[in-house]
C-alpha cells in the first residue's frame, strides 16, 4: 500500500498497525473500501506462522480528530440507482464480509483503538477485531437507518455476540450514538482508556499481548470462535488437537523452564 492511501499498514516491532487515514472524517468510500480488501489480504501474509518476521499482534488506529463518518453516502447511490441494484448491493456486502471474517480468524489478536466518534463501516470492522479499545470520549454507532440500510459488514450479529440480542437490536433501530462507557457496560467495549495519551496506551496494549505466547492466542482465538458458533461441546471437541500441540512449541517449552528455574511471570516468548 503506498504511504497516502486511505488504508495502509505500518510495521511497529512486532504489531501490524493498521492506519485508516481519509481526511477529513476518515469516509469509507470506493477507494477505501478498495484499500479494506488490500489491507486484509496483506495482513493474511504477514501473520503467517511461516514469516520468521510474522507480525505476533495487529492495532487499527485512526488519523484526525474522528475514527470515522462512516461511508460516504454516494456509494450507496451509485449501487441504488444503478440497472441492478439488489445484485450490486449483494456483492457489496459479500466483499465486506469477506473482510470482516478474514479479519476476525487472523491467527494472532487483534485491537481496535477507537479514539472519538466511530460510526458504521468502521465500527463494524472494530466489532471483528478481538478487543475493542476506546478512549473517554469515543462515541459509536450503526446509522445506516438515516439511508434505509440495516448495518451489513457483520455488525448486528456481532453485537449480538458481544452484548446480546436485545442490545443488538435496541442500537441498530435506534440509530443511536453511544458513549463508550455505555458500550463497556454492554461488553461491545473491552476497555474505555483516558483521553489523554490513549494512542500512546492502545499502542502498549497492542504491544503487550504481541510479546505473548503467539500460537497459544491463535489456540484460544479457534476456541472462543468455536464456542460462539456451535457451543461449548463442540470447543470441547477441538482442546486436544489445538491444545495438545502447543507441548510442541518452544514458547511452552521455554515458559515452563522459566517457570522452574525463576517462577511465574519471567518467560520471554517468540510467538514459535
Amino acid at each position: 500500500m503506498t504511504d497516502n492511501a486511505p488504508l495502509r499498514i505500518e510495521r511497529d516491532g512486532d504489531v501490524a498497525v493498521v492506519v485508516l487515514d481519509n481526511p477529513p472524517l476518515n469516509l469509507f468510500d470506493g477507494a477505501t473500501f478498495d484499500a479494506l480488501e488490500a489491507v486484509a489480504a496483506e495482513l493474511v501474509t504477514l501473520t503467517s506462522p511461516a514469516r520468521a518476521d510474522r507480525a505476533r499482534a495487529v492495532l487499527v488506529e485512526a488519523r484526525g480528530k474522528v475514527v470515522s463518518g462512516g461511508v460516504d453516502v454516494t456509494e450507496f447511490q451509485a449501487i441504488a440507482e444503478g440497472p441492478e441494484p439488489a445484485r450490486c448491493g449483494a456483492e457489496l456486502w459479500e466483499r465486506l464480509l469477506r473482510v470482516s471474517q478474514t479479519i476476525e480468524d487472523l491467527p494472532v489478536p487483534t485491537v481496535f483503538a477507537a479514539h472519538g466518534l466511530t460510526l458504521t463501516a468502521a465500527f463494524e470492522l472494530a466489532l471483528a477485531c478481538d478487543v475493542l479499545l476506546a478512549a473517554e470520549k469515543a462515541s459509536f454507532g450503526l446509522v445506516e437507518i438515516v439511508v434505509g440500510l440495516t448495518p451489513s459488514m457483520g455488525g448486528p450479529q456481532r453485537l449480538a455476540e458481544r452484548a446480546g440480542p436485545a442490545r443488538a437490536r435496541e442500537l441498530v433501530f435506534t440509530g443511536e450514538r453511544y458513549p463508550a462507557a455505555v458500550l463497556e457496560r454492554w461488553n461491545v467495549v473491552n476497555r474505555v482508556l483516558p483521553d489523554e495519551g490513549f494512542a500512546v496506551a492502545a499502542r502498549e496494549y497492542a504491544h503487550r499481548v504481541a510479546a505473548g505466547p503467539t500460537v497459544a492466542h491463535a489456540a484460544t482465538k479457534r476456541l472462543v470462535a468455536e464456542t460462539v458458533r456451535h457451543g461449548a461441546r463442540a470447543a470441547d471437541a477441538l482442546v486436544p488437537e489445538v491444545s495438545g500441540a502447543l507441548f510442541a512449541t518452544g514458547d511452552l517449552r521455554g515458559a515452563v523452564a522459566s517457570f522452574l528455574r525463576e517462577g511465574p511471570g519471567k518467560a520471554s516468548y517468540s510467538g514459535r
